[in-house]
């Protein structure tokens, strides 16, 4: 979440960026009024100077600043920071509406599906299949480690493997049962605040399907579901503690 100076900051970036023309700090004063941010010209002229200081502005003789490359690259870094804080906030004020019987109903029913299709998939994937596999797995490690969800990464691994098993019936109960789009975000967000890792789970389940081993990858995928549930209840426990 964007403190206030940061806050300023994006929507001084934000009126410079939307501009036609080069801005001087009582345009600037009067355009912020329309972002709900209510400074005196004095003070946009400080914001501007320290603009300019920081590369992310830059003079246009005496008509006053324009952005630069630079300053557009700082309002894409400060836009990413409040999309993912209201993200955050949304996936909190679902994950509240939902509850967490809700969500261990779920997961209880994706645990009955999901072993079957990951025992049968270790039978009928194709190689392509499994190559897809490691790379989702790959590209899921890459988000995370970058400060990411990975949970479209997750969605997409166990959608392969509800394919990879060829069986039309389960691929449609999968598919039933994970259809609230809300649910990876949220047991990412979980996992997260646990500090549970759920690409570790999920190497393990590629790893018994690239073995062709039904009953390895069976395991590990109800470990992976039971995992889900402890980190659910374990979310659960330390909230209602700390509330």
């Amino acid at each position: 979440m964007l403190n206030q100076r940061e806050e300023t900051e994006y929507r001084a970036l934000k009126v410079l960026s939307v501009s036609r023309d080069s801005l001087g700090s009582g345009t600037l004063r009067d355009d912020l009024v329309k972002y709900g941010t209510r400074i005196s010209e004095a003070t946009a002229g400080r914001l501007l100077r320290e603009l300019d200081g920081r590369g992310y502005t830059e003079k246009v003789s005496f008509r006053g600043r324009r952005l630069t490359e630079r300053g557009r690259a700082r309002l894409m870094e400060l836009e990413r920071e409040r999309e993912r804080a209201n993200f955050g906030s949304e996936l909190l004020r679902t994950l509240r509406a939902k509850g967490k019987s809700e969500l261990i109903e779920v997961l209880v029913a994706r645990r009955a599906i999901e072993r079957e299709t990951a025992r049968l998939a270790a039978m009928n994937a194709t190689e392509r299949e499994i190559a897809e596999m490691e790379s989702i797995i790959a590209r899921h490690r890459r988000a995370t480690e970058s400060g990411g969800s990975g949970s479209d990464e997750d969605v997409k691994f166990h959608h392969l493997i509800a394919a990879a098993a060829r069986n039309r019936v389960l691929m449609a109960a999968s598919s039933l049962v994970r259809q609230d789009g809300q649910l990876a975000p949220i047991l990412t967000y979980i996992r997260r605040q646990v500090k549970s890792r759920v690409v570790d789970d999920h190497v393990k389940i590629y790893e018994a399907i690239a073995s062709r081993d039904p009953a390895a990858a069976e395991a590990a995928m109800v470990e992976h579901m039971e995992n889900l549930i402890r980190d659910v209840e374990r979310y659960w426990m330390e909230h209602e503690r700390s509330g």
